[in-house]
């Protein structure tokens, strides 16, 4: 319940511990099995904060789709170039209905890779802020294999910004203690979920009726994606 989750501004109710420089370097970093850890991390999400999370991948920025200020803040932290939209995680597929226009012919695929380290970039609603759309107005959605990810995405509201947690062009955090040595003192806390159990970032895709585009390789080959694809799509070529 609300009622039981530790206001951000009570200290002595923080499971947490602080890598510190000096006090204006100090960066709060809760231990997922802390008690009220993940209440209060989606809760600072779904506040406006940025926080950083673990994922199935590598550790990831994370912020309210519905706070311009909070996306625009990612961009800041990291050095994003401005014209690379973010990606969005999701705690189901059910949360797609408000984000993309899904066609049919995706769901196999989606349903073959997800939960796991495949984002897919779709047409976008008209709900979605511009710091994720893509061109053409598209959108690049991801489910994580990674329940305390999930549940914290869940609990701020089921669809995040969710971004690499490190300086753009710079090696992705593996750890909670890299992520803090890197931009710890820019984040609103971090989530400390042990070892990113991927260390590799996800593979991304775009799709043009039947032909896959392939804009990153990752943790999945293209091979295997390819594989897939074509046994979805063999009877519509017979």
């Amino acid at each position: 319940m609300r009622s039981e989750t530790p206001a951000p501004n009570d200290r002595t109710a923080e499971p947490a511990s602080t890598f510190a420089g000096g006090s204006e370097d100090r960066v709060l970093v809760l231990d997922q099995a802390a008690p009220h850890a993940i209440e209060w991390t989606a809760e600072r999400i779904a506040s406006g904060g940025v926080v950083a999370i673990p994922t199935d991948t590598v550790y990831g920025i994370a912020a309210s789709l519905t706070y311009p200020d909070a996306l625009d803040r990612i961009y800041a932290i990291k050095g994003r170039p401005a014209q690379m939209p973010l990606p969005v995680l999701v705690s189901s597929a059910a949360a797609l209905s408000h984000l993309v226009e899904l066609d049919d012919s995706i769901v196999p695929l989606i349903d073959a890779f997800w939960p796991g380290p495949l984002t897919v970039v779709l047409p976008a609603t008209t709900r979605v802020p511009r710091q994720v759309l893509g061109p053409g107005d598209s959108i690049g959605v991801r489910l994580p294999s990674h329940p305390i990810a999930i549940e914290v995405i869940e609990k701020a509201g089921g669809a995040v910004a969710c971004t690499s947690a490190n300086r753009s062009g710079g090696p992705p955090a593996l750890t909670a203690l890299e992520v803090a040595e890197s931009i710890g003192p820019e984040l609103d806390l971090i989530l400390d979920s042990g070892n990113a159990p991927g260390g590799v970032a996800s593979t991304v895709v775009a799709i043009d009726g039947v032909a896959l585009r392939f804009i990153r390789e990752g943790a999945l080959s293209m091979t295997e994606i390819i594989r897939i694809w074509d046994e979805i799509n063999a009877p519509s070529r017979s």
